[in-house]
């Protein structure tokens, strides 16, 4: 066992010592100074590299020192002033320095601020996030800690993230569910936005557009990015006439589209007067429990008829899309991914997650504005996602979709004319 023997008064022990005290008066000051000594430290030996030791007559050097001056780095969401070495080529122009061109770069500054705002801190209060007011580390005018500057570096990150996110390649996904469901953001903005399902269960956001209207593009787009439009497919809808025409414009006429029954059942009751809501609500489920399509169907028309006579306009919402209404009873799926496919619910968890994202916007200047926040709600959400509770079950979906398919596109044989 050996034993420290150096002298209490050596300058080791005070160094250490030194070191402590000022640990102890602000760990944020420590922190900042070892990294501005260790910065400087890697920006004199780039220096050395280039132009040889200090006072040397290296005649294979590539450039001369030339000065100190002065520039801003990242450091806890905002920037500090740090002095920096200067490098001038033999032909006069100005050497860039690697650890500080690293040092300098902008992203960590825009990966702060989308970070915060992603968690709901405002912009007003960015400064306060990221310096404390009484702390020791300064955050003078051009610390880059003010609202319009965080405002600045979130625009410019979630506009490249969004670029990004738009384009990203499809083809390696196995997506055999898509679905897609509309966003309202503010009084007039409508989104619109896509979410897949893989063959294993994992969920993958796919993209949005800026108007209901305008979904033939996101559709376009997901094409265009490499999602095979002749795999046969789930698609599930909120019930909308014009999505379900442009799915079938685009992936064909045997697309099999299954529509919202949580949304169906919320349309129904809004129609009906609230003492009829408990009885309609238990047919309804009764029909989506069953597995036998046809005897679903004749359960939902009875309804329909009974209610015919005093609420018309009810009965013709409960007969409107009853086809697609029950698709995934149709296509035999297990009862527990029948319930995961019967609905929009995940897509409504992910924009759950674009709402907590945005709540802090007050006011929506452009659809452009509106589609990067989606996007950076989208991406978030997408950390919290979890594969499909019936994950287990989705290779009985894919052989249902291909014998749908089939059953759909097979074409009558055309019979022979007999001779006369």
């Amino acid at each position: 066992m050996t034993r420290d023997i150096t002298p209490a008064g050596s300058p080791a022990i005070g160094a250490v010592d030194e070191a402590f005290a000022e640990v102890r008066a602000s760990f944020d000051r420590f922190c900042l100074a070892a990294g501005i000594e260790a910065l400087g430290t890697m920006m004199e030996a780039d220096v050395t590299a280039a132009c040889g030791p200090r006072h040397g007559r290296d005649a294979a050097r590539r450039a001369h020192r030339w000065g100190r001056t002065r520039g801003r780095i990242g450091f806890h969401g905002g920037k500090i002033e740090v002095e920096r070495p200067r490098a001038r080529g033999v032909d006069g122009r100005e050497v860039t320095i690697p650890s500080w061109e690293t040092a300098a770069q902008e992203d960590w500054l825009g990966r702060w601020a989308m970070n915060l705002m992603l968690i709901n801190v405002a912009t007003r209060r960015f400064g306060r996030a990221v310096r404390l007011p009484e702390g020791d580390v300064p955050a003078p005018p051009g610390s880059g800690v003010s609202k319009s500057a965080a405002s600045r570096r979130f625009v410019a990150l979630s506009a490249a993230r969004l670029a990004d996110f738009m384009a990203a390649d499809l083809s390696a996904l196995d997506l055999l569910v898509v679905q897609i469901d509309g966003l309202h953001l503010g009084d007039d903005l409508v989104l619109v936005a896509a979410i897949g399902i893989d063959g294993e269960g994992n969920k993958h956001p796919l993209g949005a557009t800026e108007n209901a209207a305008t979904v033939q593009a996101l559709l376009d787009n997901l094409v265009s990015r490499g999602l095979d439009p002749t795999v046969p497919r789930l698609f599930i809808a909120d019930g909308a006439k014009a999505l379900s025409k442009a799915i079938r414009r685009t992936f064909g006429s045997a697309a099999a589209i299954q529509r919202c029954q949580i949304h169906k059942a919320r349309n129904i009751m809004e129609r009906l007067p609230k003492e009829h809501h408990a009885a309609t609500r238990r047919v309804l489920r009764q029909a989506w429990e069953l597995d036998d399509a046809d005897k679903a169907e004749q359960l939902i028309r009875n309804l329909a008829r009974r209610l015919d006579q005093q609420w018309p306009g009810v009965a013709a919402s409960i007969l409107e899309g009853l086809d697609e209404i029950l698709t995934v009873v149709r296509l035999k799926l297990p009862k527990e991914l029948r319930r995961s496919l019967a609905c929009t619910n995940i897509a409504e968890n992910m924009m759950g997650t674009i709402r907590r994202v945005t709540r802090n916007v007050k006011r929506w200047r452009d659809a452009g504005m509106a589609l990067r926040w989606v996007a950076a709600g989208m991406i978030e959400a997408n950390k919290g996602f979890r594969r499909l509770k019936a994950h287990k079950q989705l290779s009985v979906l894919r052989a249902a979709l291909q014998a749908h398919h089939d059953r759909m596109t097979i074409k009558p044989v055309a019979h022979v004319a007999r001779a006369a």
